[in-house]
């Protein structure tokens, strides 16, 4: 039986009040889409507003290219997705098998208190089903709780954005706040490596990537767990 993964994308588009434009990460959407579609996993994308999905305008610099950006960028059938985005309210954990969550700055805005997002990644996670964020996407798991009531990271090792990674691309007074921090303040066993480096840990169903190079790999693991 195929299997099926949604990827749930921000619908923000203002970088804070510096009247620039933010979203999400080209990398981070393009190197998992199409490391689940060559896998034969049908691909559902969805954000909070519904419909067009706005894209990071720095993520299609020249310097952020990577092979899966350039098949994004003449994939009309991918592309076609992203503008007619499902409403994360018309979305149920029963209909797939697991979640991944892009980042981009634009899910530290709408997806970290957004309570669609936090009861649909709490249904996944307890029906045993993975979810996977990586970079800034990572905020989504804040909020998410266990039936305990005590915070879904807790004691989980977990990783996102880091405060260094925020201060080299010079947003740390722009963020409502620094992912790094609030992973720690949740009770989470945040780890990183160095900027820029490929990082990824998998705690249980909870699977965090550190940064955009990080966005294949924890596609990856995803994959793996899917098929356990």
């Amino acid at each position: 039986m195929t299997k099926k993964i949604l990827m749930v994308l921000t619908s923000h588009d203002k970088l804070g009040n510096t009247g620039q434009k933010t979203g999400f990460w080209v990398e981070e959407f393009a190197a998992p889409y199409y490391a689940f579609i060559d896998a034969g996993v049908e691909v559902t994308l969805a954000t909070p507003k519904g419909g067009q999905a706005p894209i990071d305008p720095t993520s299609k610099l020249e310097d952020f290219q990577t092979s899966a950006t350039e098949r994004f960028d003449s994939d009309d059938i991918a592309q076609a997705k992203i503008t007619n985005t499902l409403k994360l309210s018309s979305v149920n954990q029963i209909d797939f098998d697991g979640v991944f969550y892009p980042g981009g700055h634009g899910p530290l805005w709408d997806l970290t208190d957004n309570p669609e997002s936090i009861d649909l990644i709490e249904c996944f996670l307890n029906a045993g089903k993975a979810v996977a964020a990586v970079c800034h996407a990572s905020a989504a798991l804040l909020n998410v709780k266990q039936a305990s009531g005590d915070y879904a990271i807790k004691g989980k090792a977990v990783t996102g954005f880091s405060n260094s990674e925020e201060e080299a691309v010079q947003l740390t007074d722009v963020v409502p706040f620094l992912l790094e921090d609030e992973l720690i303040n949740r009770g989470g066993e945040y780890q990183k490596a160095d900027d820029w480096n490929i990082f990824v840990v998998q705690d249980g169903l909870i699977i965090t990537g550190q940064n955009p190079a990080s966005s294949a790999l924890t596609a990856e693991k995803l994959l793996t767990q899917l098929s356990t």
